[in-house]
């Protein structure tokens, strides 16, 4: 259990945190009154005071909300809170939807101090259950249910597509595909054939977001720009190959040209990346194929199915 010390927020982006003693938080929407509600998934911004006092202690002088926090919160390491856990803070209830962020531009502090903690130490998390947030308030982590969905995201990557070019019927494909099978889709990307690019969005969508699996359609083939497994390769710590082997047998039995495919399969943390082909047909057949097979390992990378045998 934790407890509230300090609420801020700032009717402006790019302005610094002012301080109040309450506020309002709405259901997906997030704090009213603050430039970074919106619907979206980081309608709220957190810290554990412990980690504002730690960089104070290092000569930093910051006041609360100088990081672009909308809470800070005493007592609870929330860096190493799993992403879709719930916190109950005054009357409301948060869930955490993704931990640090990316940093494109160097803030004042930064550049006064060389280093930031947002980016790494800062939580978002949207609003699930509306109502007040005072100070002093309680903060409370509540269970993880064991059966809550698998999260996915679907990363379509296409030159042409990218460009406005063609029109991307495999995301899409995908997308319903997974949601008939009660996944809960967190994001989706059209990306160019960049190597670079594409392992990052891999890593941040492992690492920040913390979501249980990747599926990639495209890129997979002989073209010079076809660097979708390469990138898969960079961005895992573990391979999982098992998979594309299994994907790339059952489409033999529909297609000779099933041993072109280069596609991979692997694991970073606890999300599981998996490479499918890029036309909506093989997607589908496919996916049709490995979809029933997923669920055992996924438990397994999120903790709550044990080993085999």
């Amino acid at each position: 259990m934790g407890k509230v010390i300090a609420i801020c927020k700032s009717e402006k982006r790019g302005t610094p945190k002012i301080e109040v003693t309450e506020a309002f938080l709405r259901e997906g929407w997030g704090m009213e009154g603050d430039a970074h509600a919106g619907q979206w998934h980081r309608q709220v911004s957190l810290l554990s005071l412990e980690k504002v006092e730690a960089f104070r202690e290092r000569g930093a002088e910051v006041a609360f909300g100088a990081f672009g926090e909308n809470l800070v919160i005493e007592g609870i390491d929330l860096r190493s809170v799993p992403v879709g856990t719930s916190l109950q803070v005054g009357e409301a209830v948060l869930e955490l939807t993704q931990i640090g962020k990316e940093c494109h531009s160097h803030c004042s502090i930064y550049q006064a101090m060389g280093d930031c903690i947002m980016p790494r130490e800062g939580v978002f998390a949207q609003v699930k259950r509306s109502g007040g947030v005072s100070l002093g308030d309680t903060a409370t982590l509540l269970p993880l249910p064991k059966d809550r969905p698998f999260t996915a995201a679907i990363i379509t990557v296409s030159d042409k597509g990218s460009r406005g070019e063609r029109e991307d019927k495999s995301g899409p494909l995908l997308k319903g595909m997974l949601q008939a099978a009660g996944y809960c889709i967190i994001e989706t990307l059209l990306l160019p054939d960049q190597k670079e690019n594409l392992t990052g969005q891999l890593c941040r969508l492992a690492d920040q977001r913390q979501v249980d699996v990747v599926f990639t359609t495209g890129g997979t083939g002989f073209s010079e720009r076809d660097v979708t497994p390469e990138a898969t390769i960079a961005a895992c710590d573990r391979m999982a190959n098992g998979i594309a082997e299994a994907i790339r047998q059952h489409s033999l039995a529909i297609t000779g040209r099933a041993m072109l495919s280069r596609a991979v399969s692997g694991i970073r943390k606890k999300t599981l990346i998996v490479n499918l082909p890029g036309s909506p047909k093989a997607v589908r057949e496919s996916l049709d194929y490995v979809l029933p097979h997923l669920s055992h390992g996924l438990g397994v990378l999120r903790g709550t199915d044990g080993e085999c045998g």
